[in-house]
């Protein structure tokens, strides 16, 4: 479970905690990574480039974090839509750790990947401040595509569902309560088969 959100207290970080409840609560083992806290360095280095050497990593944190994610079943990623993409140190984190070799490899040069995760499940918490018309007529909903099109099914996750909570500037607590609630459902889903 990965949290991308740089400020402590924020509507992210309840969210990131009440999954990490939920799914502690029903029995899961839960790996959770707070990846501004833990100072997770976003920055692709030219080494890290390549799309058929091997993944070995130089640096410690981004090994365990690859070594973690080829083993988890389920991933979660909780964060805000900022100007339509996640925020950096989670875009950094998917460049340098879905790497060939951990997370896809590609037998052709034509581009076809093949997921090498375990993890068949997905699901994507964001908060957005854009009423949802707008940001499909004006927008396209551009992390719908990064999430659903682009990134999970490449790595072999065929399951991925996406949550939007918004508007959350001037949203009341019964709404957030409610949100809270709906991101707890949707984790607890994540346990059932099928």
């Amino acid at each position: 479970m990965y949290l991308a959100h740089p400020r402590p207290g924020s509507f992210n970080h309840a969210l990131f905690e009440a999954v990490v409840e939920e799914l502690s609560g029903r029995g899961a083992e839960v790996v959770a990574h707070d990846l501004c806290a833990e100072g997770f360095d976003p920055r692709l280095s030219g080494d890290e480039t390549g799309t058929v050497e091997s993944a070995d990593a130089k640096d410690g944190q981004l090994a365990r974090h690859r070594a973690e994610v080829a083993g988890l079943d389920a991933l979660v990623f909780v964060h805000p839509n900022w100007w339509g993409m996640p925020p950096a140190v989670l875009t950094g984190w998917v460049q340098r750790v879905l790497a060939p070799g951990v997370a896809y490899k590609l037998d052709t040069a034509d581009g076809e990947p093949a997921g090498l995760l375990k993890a068949g499940k997905a699901l994507v918490l964001n908060t957005s401040d854009t009423p949802a018309d707008r940001e499909e007529s004006e927008f396209g909903d551009p992390l719908h595509t990064i999430w659903s099109a682009c990134v999970l099914p490449y790595v072999g996750a065929t399951d991925v569902r996406r949550v939007v909570f918004r508007t959350v500037t001037d949203s009341s607590d019964e709404e957030r309560t409610a949100w809270l609630t709906e991101a707890r459902r949707q984790a607890a889903a994540l346990l059932t088969s099928a």
